[in-house]
This record gives structure tokens, C-alpha cells and sequence, in this order.
């Protein structure tokens, strides 16, 4: 505060110093820090100049923050927080044979392509009265240089990545057996491999293809897990449809009543409840949605509406601990994650038959 009182500025000296006074009225609330530390943003948040709007956010981190901060600035400072969420657990993936090559990544639960290549490594016919010999010297070499070129780039794809666990390479043929027995990959990162599959083909698709084919080698990680749940999910909503839940209003019923044992929401899904009236015509409706999707106009009679918003996740929150369910989030950047987003994107696994 001794220092605010020197800022030139009289609106950021006001702005500050509102600030500082909602923090110290919020730490009076603690009588210990919290066991991983507290972090506290304030600030005049209002977008109008002249006007202000100061809010106040105060919470536990999800891990130990062993930093101390005191910033004054523009923008609150987010990193250390970034730091937290960062993804810990990381898979590279390699595809590759004669004609293309794909690197990509497992970042926790989603599958991404990074880099695709094609190369220029001819048939094994040779043509322009090559004689057989010389022209298979010049693919031989080809080869080598795409291949060479490939390992270049996942080394330091991979190398940058401190999170890496390991690396799968897949292809359809023996091209991957040479590009890992040859060492393209550096020597550390030959050291990252944990495993090679036979696949259908090379390049963009085959990374998605590479994925499904390393179940067994995944199936400790989070996107093998999740993988496993969703699998699950589907199998018994084809044999006893009866054990399973989805959709907003029937899980919600089903939580409410504690018969929900392992609770599944996509990443996706819109955590808001959005309830429009009309004062004019009486015309009221829900929707399960992001807000600014919803019209300001009442689709009966044009005229505009009254909007409130009600966080569905706090409601999740609650009924979770009240009734000793596991919350699992699914991710949206998998096949099975997209599957069951198109299913509604909530749902869940019960403990005994609701009729």
C-alpha cells in the first residue's frame, strides 16, 4: 500500500489501492496458508474507462506453489499456474515407410500430428533404360536420406519435450525396423522407445492408427485409460443398457439420487444452464449451453429477453462429494471422445439398476 501511493497515475493509484484493500480484508480470512500455498488476483476488471468493476479471486493451488510474487501490472501473472496444468504425460509417435512419414504426439488424452513428409524414393521399376543395379544404388540412397531427414526432425521434436515417456514408431512394412535399428533417432531418443507396430499404411492417418494399435503398450497412461473407460462405456450400452446413464437430464436425475458411481463429462460440454423469459409474451425456456449461443430475442415474439445463467459445475461439484462419486473428464481430441460428445457428452457408469 506505501507503494501504491506513489503511482502518478490517479485512476491506476485508485484502481491499485481498491485492490489491495480487498486482499487485505480477504487474508483475514485465513489463519494459516493453505498447505500448497495461496494465490490471490484482484483488480479493476471493468472494461469501460472510468468505471470500475474491482473483483477479487482467491484459491488453494492444485499443486505446491513454491514461488512468491507480488505483481503490479496490466494483465494478471498466469505462469506459475500454467506450469501446474502443463501436460506431464507425453508419447511420441513416429510413422513411417518408403513413400511418407508422419510424427506426432499423445499429450495426455489427445492424439496430434505434428509434421507429415513425403519422399522421393521411386518404385522398384526403374525406367529411362536405368540398368537395375544403378538405379536401385540411387534409391538405396534416397531412402537413406528421407529417412535421415525424418530422424533429424523427431530428434529435436522430441528432444525440446522434457515430458516425454516414450516413443512408438509404426509402419506397414520393414523400413520402421531399419529406421530404429540404423539409430536416425540420437541415441537418447532411441533410448525413449518403448515399442514398434506393424500398421496399414504411413503418414497423417496412420498416426491416429498407431494409437489404437498400442493399446497394450499405452494402457497404463491417460489416454490408454481413458480409452478404456469409454470402451467400457459402450460395451455395456450395447449388452445392459440398463448400467449405464447419458444425457443431461436423466444423469443429472440419476446423480442427484447417488446412483451414479464413476461420473463421465466430456471437456467439451457447455457447464452453464441458460434460462430466458420473456416479460412481454411469457414465453420461458432452458437450454444447457454456452450463453452468447442464446438470442436476446424472444423467438415467439421478437421482442428481448431476460437471460440468467446457472453454473452446472458447481451443482456436478457438490452431488460428486455428497455422493462419493469419481468425476472423470473425457477428452474431446479422441475418436472415443468424439463419440461420446455426439452421445450428449455426459453420462455415467451406475451402481444398480434405476427401474
Amino acid at each position: 500500500m506505501g507503494t501504491a501511493v506513489n503511482i502518478k497515475s490517479k485512476t491506476t493509484r485508485k484502481n491499485v489501492i481498491s485492490a489491495l484493500k480487498r486482499i487485505d480484508q480477504k487474508l483475514k480470512e485465513y489463519r494459516l496458508t493453505p498447505k500448497n500455498g495461496l494465490c490471490i488476483y484482484s483488480g479493476n476488471i471493468s472494461e469501460k474507462i472510468g468505471e470500475q468493476n474491482v473483483q477479487i479471486w482467491c484459491f488453494e493451488p492444485s499443486e505446491l506453489l513454491n514461488k512468491k510474487i507480488y505483481r503490479c501490472d496490466k494483465t494478471f501473472i498466469l505462469e506459475p499456474l500454467r506450469d501446474m496444468v502443463e501436460e506431464k504425460e507425453i508419447y511420441g509417435l513416429l510413422t513411417i515407410d518408403k513413400s511418407e512419414a508422419a510424427v506426432g504426439w499423445i499429450n495426455g488424452k489427445s492424439v496430434k500430428v505434428e509434421k507429415k513428409f513425403k519422399s522421393m524414393v521411386p518404385g522398384k521399376t526403374g525406367k529411362g533404360g536405368q540398368s537395375a543395379q544403378r538405379f536401385e544404388r540411387v534409391r538405396k540412397e534416397l531412402l537413406k536420406t528421407f529417412l535421415k531427414q525424418v530422424g533429424d526432425y523427431a530428434t529435436k521434436a522430441f528432444e525440446t519435450n522434457k515430458n516425454l515417456i516414450g516413443i512408438i514408431i509404426g509402419g506397414p512394412g520393414l523400413t520402421k525396423n531399419t529406421f530404429v535399428n540404423n539409430e536416425y533417432l540420437s541415441h537418447a531418443m532411441t533410448k525413449k522407445i518403448i515399442g514398434t507396430k506393424d500398421i496399414g499404411y504411413a503418414g497423417e492417418e496412420a498416426i491416429h492408427e498407431l494409437y489404437e494399435a498400442s493399446e497394450d503398450i499405452l494402457k497404463d497412461s491417460r489416454a490408454g485409460r481413458e480409452k478404456a473407460i469409454i470402451d467400457e462405456f459402450f460395451n455395456r450400452l450395447k449388452k445392459d443398457e440398463e448400467l449405464v446413464v447419458y444425457g443431461y437430464e436423466q444423469t443429472i436425475d440419476a446423480l442427484k439420487t447417488g446412483a451414479i458411481d464413476r461420473l463421465l463429462i466430456s471437456e467439451e460440454f457447455p457447464l452453464e444452464k441458460v434460462h430466458i423469459k420473456c416479460k412481454k409474451c411469457s414465453y420461458e425456456e432452458q437450454k444447457i449451453t454456452k450463453p452468447d449461443t442464446v438470442s436476446s430475442k424472444c423467438p415467439k415474439c421478437g421482442e428481448y429477453v431476460e437471460k440468467t445463467t446457472e453454473e452446472i459445475f458447481d451443482l456436478l461439484e457438490s452431488k460428486v462429494k455428497e455422493t462419493s462419486t469419481e468425476m472423470i473428464i473425457i477428452s474431446s481430441e479422441t475418436p472415443e471422445g468424439n463419440q461420446f460428445m455426439l452421445l450428449g457428452g455426459i453420462g455415467g457408469f451406475l451402481r444398480y439398476k434405476l427401474y
